[in-house]
């Protein structure tokens, strides 16, 4: 489930228009977010002029409410049932001294009432207040037409946008992410910084994968912990034709990283899961990761950190499990389609039939019996978001690229968890991935949040970020 979002509203009123309709717009704006599920923090009409904002005094009261509800709000609804008063919305916002995402909505007039007891002019107000915000600093969002009606459907899908958008700021600003064990040291590709991305708020708190296998190691069999981890396990995918010693393996990892995870407040991790701990340990991790992937605690492959935080802002997003792939194969000549895959930590959720068995590629460097684990299917068909993030150390920049698509149903005869994706100009994003220097790793959900996220990273977090056919 997605996490509840509280926005602070800010209803602009100017004197010299009707203001009956700033009354009827905070109500309309309350009871959608109400139903949405939307908590609001709001003037009451007790507080100011129907609840509005229009002077100075209304601004610091507006200010002040934010103020004592700052921890809460996540993000800021301007909405304009009239012209509004640019200075008494930019001032809230900087007494407030709140840095969040901000949405920017203005009442349509109606043709047969331009009277000036009727007539709205939020139209040209609109431009006023913006023009104010980028004169304070601030970034904001904007509907899709200039002005729009709150009770449409097009307004309704550009508030549930815009809670994405103020879900995935909040939660990289605020991210904990783990990185456990060394880079595979073939795989110059997943380098990153760890710097940058603490510039962002993005923390990495690393461990050494020997201190995590040998906690695991010192757990008995008969652990109390072990026991209830094996039965989940069992419970969670098909384990037939898996060797029991591998499973109990499986069920000593996951103890131990439930609690590095819960000690480190850890919101997702990449994880060394070649070769070491097959030769040292004797199983691949991948339904461990896979289970925490589909508890939402995203869990990436190969140390790749900052593909992990691609994944970890698609699960903002849309609040569902995310998986990360390996742009791997073309799909016979359809140039916007391409086979995605990985040997697989997917979360279960994401594939049909799921079943742990042995790792196919890894067993020809490591004995058979040491690589049992990858959680294997095909990946179900549906609409999917890709996302790919990447910090440019040369530079001193954080980079992405965020596309849309959908995963065909397929029977492809492979192993691992696989399917068919098809892209708009699939080539093209190749081409810009490739020239940019990106990784082969991509984070996918199924949802459709590209937008939300492009908006995210690069409106609010100053990403250069590439939105592809968005």
């Amino acid at each position: 489930m997605a996490a509840s979002v509280t926005l602070g509203v800010i209803v602009g009123n100017r004197g010299f228009f009707p203001d009956w309709v700033a009354r009827e717009g905070r109500k309309e704006i309350l009871a959608l977010l109400k139903k949405e599920g939307i908590k609001a923090v709001c003037l009451s009409e007790r507080d100011t002029k129907y609840g509005a904002v229009e002077t100075l005094e209304d601004a610091r009261k507006c200010a002040d409410l934010f103020d004592k509800n700052r921890k809460a709000i996540d993000g800021v609804l301007v909405t304009l049932p009239n012209f509004g008063d640019e200075k008494g919305i930019a001032n809230t916002i900087k007494f407030s001294g709140l840095n969040v995402p901000i949405l920017m909505q203005a009442y349509p007039d109606d043709l047969k009432k331009l009277d000036m007891g009727s007539r709205r002019d939020a139209f040209c107000g609109k431009l006023s207040v913006c023009n104010n915000l980028l004169q304070y600093g601030y970034p904001f969002s904007l509907t899709r037409t200039h002005t729009v009606d709150p009770k449409s459907q097009e307004f309704l899908e550009d508030l549930r946008n815009f809670v994405a958008t103020c879900r995935v700021v909040k939660g990289l600003r605020n991210a904990r992410l783990g990185a456990i064990g060394a880079r595979t040291g073939p795989f110059n590709t997943v380098r990153y910084s760890e710097k940058l991305l603490e510039m962002t708020g993005i923390s990495v708190e690393t461990v050494d994968l020997s201190e995590i296998l040998g906690l695991a190691c010192a757990l008995t069999d008969t652990d109390r912990k072990v026991k209830a981890r094996l039965k989940k396990i069992k419970d969670y995918v098909n384990t037939k034709g898996t060797p029991e010693e591998a499973l109990v393996k499986m069920a000593k990892l996951a103890t131990v990283l439930d609690g590095w995870i819960k000690d480190n407040a850890i919101d997702g991790i990449a994880l060394q899961c070649w070769t070491a701990i097959e030769e040292y340990f004797g199983i691949q991790p991948c339904t461990v990761m896979s289970m925490l992937g589909e508890k939402l605690i995203p869990s990436a492959c190969e140390v790749d950190v900052s593909g992990l935080v691609g994944m970890y802002a698609l699960q903002l997003a849309s609040g569902k499990p995310s998986a990360l792939v390996d742009w791997n194969n073309n799909a016979g000549t359809n140039p916007d389609e391409a086979i995605i895959f990985h040997c697989s930590n997917f979360p279960i959720s994401m594939i049909t039939s799921g079943k742990v068995s042995h790792h196919e590629i890894i067993c020809t460097a490591v004995a058979k019996e040491k690589t049992y684990g990858p959680c294997t299917g095909h990946m179900k068909p549906g609409p999917m978001t890709f996302c790919r993030v990447a910090t440019e150390d040369v530079d001193g920049d954080i980079i992405a690229y965020v596309t849309e698509g959908e995963a065909k149903k397929n029977k492809l005869n492979t192993f691992g968890a696989h399917c068919i994706v098809n892209i708009p100009d699939l080539q093209g994003l190749l081409e810009y991935a490739c020239k940019n220097g990106f990784e082969h790793h991509v984070a996918v959900s199924y949802s459709q949040t590209g937008k939300a996220i492009v908006e995210a990273m690069e409106t609010y977090l100053g990403w250069e970020v590439y939105g592809h056919a968005l």
